[in-house]
């Protein structure tokens, strides 16, 4: 029987799956597990009532296991690595938190309004750490198989590439070899292409909150 998973649809956009970087890591666990599921798009300027009850807070993504809604996509991608243990997913936990600073750093940076606040080089430098890693462990995170690391890391790298490009000009220096072979390779797989938001829809969600 098919999950049923209710993600953030486009803004503006009803109908078109959104640009939550945390929705996509779940569909991504979820094609990677080859589980079925069905989907529900969620607006979330206007939340339906039935989302509300399952979700008090209206947050997305959501779950239903076992005729329980569970919201938190690390509460929901443990649980579905329990319940679908093949192929595992399982990150070793030494690597649990390679680039888990780099999603904060590119908000910080994306919103900033001062070139001299430091925000670029904190982003810059969490790049630098990764590509550090890579270059000693990758091509995924955890070494030759992509595990659920990857899976968070990759749908925040891609809001990274596409809202820093769009408002910024700002793109992965070139230098950082390994982190732009790996956004390539995450970008490419199968999983992703089919759980992605269009670059338009990521950049209207960003644009409310970069010109706030």
């Amino acid at each position: 029987m098919a999950l049923e998973v209710c993600v953030k649809a486009a803004v503006g956009a009803p109908d078109v799956l959104g640009d939550c970087p945390f929705s996509q890591r779940v569909l991504l666990t979820l094609e990677e597990k080859k589980t079925s599921y069905q989907m529900h798009l969620i607006n979330i300027s206007n939340k339906p009532q039935w989302c509300l009850e399952i979700s008090p807070e209206g947050k997305v993504p959501v779950v239903k296991f076992d005729d329980k809604w569970v919201a938190d996509s690390d509460v929901i991608v443990g649980i579905l690595e329990e319940k679908y243990p093949q192929p595992s997913l399982k990150t070793p936990p030494e690597f649990a938190s390679v680039g888990s600073k780099i999603f904060g750093n590119f908000v910080t940076f994306l919103k900033s309004k001062d070139a001299n606040d430091g925000s670029e080089q904190a982003l810059l430098d969490d790049l630098k750490a990764l590509d550090e890693h890579l270059k000693g462990h990758g091509p995924y995170i955890a070494g030759e198989k992509i595990t659920a690391v990857d899976l968070a890391l990759g749908p925040k790298l891609y809001h990274l590439e596409i809202a820093l490009g769009h408002f910024k000009k700002w793109t992965v220096p070139e230098s950082l070899t390994y982190v732009n072979k790996y956004m390539k390779l995450i970008f490419s797989r199968e999983s992703f292409a089919k759980t992605k938001p269009a670059k338009e829809h990521l950049i209207a969600g960003w644009a409310p909150k970069v010109n706030a």
